[in-house]
């Protein structure tokens, strides 16, 4: 096993797996929805897992470019963790603005009543402040607009429905392999899953919404990002000493993430990532299916996996779902 041993994990709380006939409330913590087809796209896809859908009350609120006032948010996400009839709750967009609902939110009533919570891009605050702050394995998901390819949705009744200790990514029938995946580092490392968009983990730096980082598998995706913004933000992590106390590293997609306009001579990618993860004597490797690409895995936050950088897997080492 290379790397750092993995630290004690923290007392997990496990939402009840998803089941046939369930009830998944929609908010969004982000951005606005300002048309009608992302909720019919989001309800079609959830029927089509067997789950019944309920918008929370401010869902289709507008605050500038957010989905309501910060408070109305939060008001959002408190009532559906509350609601004895709903299961769980996933995001419809993504978009920002979440940060703004943090230091609203009652954690004693969300660890009180543990359910399935999902989406990812700027959910990546929330998901990873609730692992924080509740112990609450959450979920880097598909949000309920995304494209529910057969291969989102075999990773999401795997992991979310049937409990399954699953190695990711899953061999989907009918579906093509995942690309070929890019070791930067070989060997073995397990830990907590934490992580998701770079862009917004970071944004949580110095604030005590940032999960630790001590003995965890670190994944991260973004999209639209230059280069050195990318630069910019692993630097955040690696002055902060977060870096340094993870087990492995596993990179998603960076979707058009490229150089700035007019810029000579910037570093690849390839070259930033290397100076980051290189020389951190732990697993690495890049091209796992998250991130804003088409087909995606669901991660748990929280929940414990063993990753292996020169197969390009991950393997859940418990349910994430009770």
């Amino acid at each position: 096993m290379n790397g750092a041993p993995a630290m004690p994990t923290p007392a997990a709380l496990r939402p009840r797996a998803l089941g046939e006939g369930d009830l998944i409330g929609l908010f969004n913590p982000s951005g606005a929805v300002y048309e009608r087809a992302p909720y019919e796209q989001t309800r079609r896809a959830l029927q089509a897992l067997g789950l019944r859908t309920r918008e929370a009350p401010n869902a289709r609120a507008r605050y500038g470019h957010m989905a309501g006032t910060p408070q109305q948010r939060a008001d959002d996400i408190h009532a559906l963790f509350a609601d004895p009839e709903v299961a769980g709750l996933l995001a419809i967009t993504g978009g920002s603005g979440a940060n703004r609902v943090l230091p609203l939110l009652d954690w004693d009533l969300i660890a009180r009543h543990p359910k399935f919570l999902g989406g990812y891009s700027d959910l990546t605050a929330l998901i990873n402040a609730v692992w924080a702050k509740t112990g609450l394995v959450t979920f880097h998901a598909p949000l309920g607009r995304s494209d529910w390819t057969p291969f989102s949705m075999a990773h999401f009744r795997a992991v979310a429905m049937q409990a399954d200790p699953c190695t990711l990514p899953l061999a989907v029938p009918g579906e093509p392999a995942p690309e070929p995946v890019v070791t930067i580092r070989g060997g073995r490392a397990r830990g907590p899953l934490v992580g998701g968009n770079l862009a917004v983990l970071t944004s949580l730096a110095g604030t005590p919404y940032l999960p630790a980082f001590d003995g965890a598998i670190l994944f991260l995706e973004d999209v639209n990002e230059y280069v050195y913004r990318v630069d910019r933000m692993l630097s955040t992590l690696l002055l902060g000493g977060q870096l340094a106390r993870v087990a492995g590293v596993v990179l998603g997609g960076f979707t058009s993430c490229g150089p700035s306009e007019g810029s000579f001579g910037t570093l690849t990618l390839d070259e930033v990532f290397d100076d980051y993860f290189g020389g951190l004597g732990v697993p690495v490797f890049r091209g796992a299916p998250f991130g804003h690409i088409a087909r995606k895995m669901t991660l748990p936050v929280g929940a414990v996996a063993e990753m292996d950088a020169d197969a390009g897997t991950l393997r859940l080492l418990e349910p994430a779902v009770s």
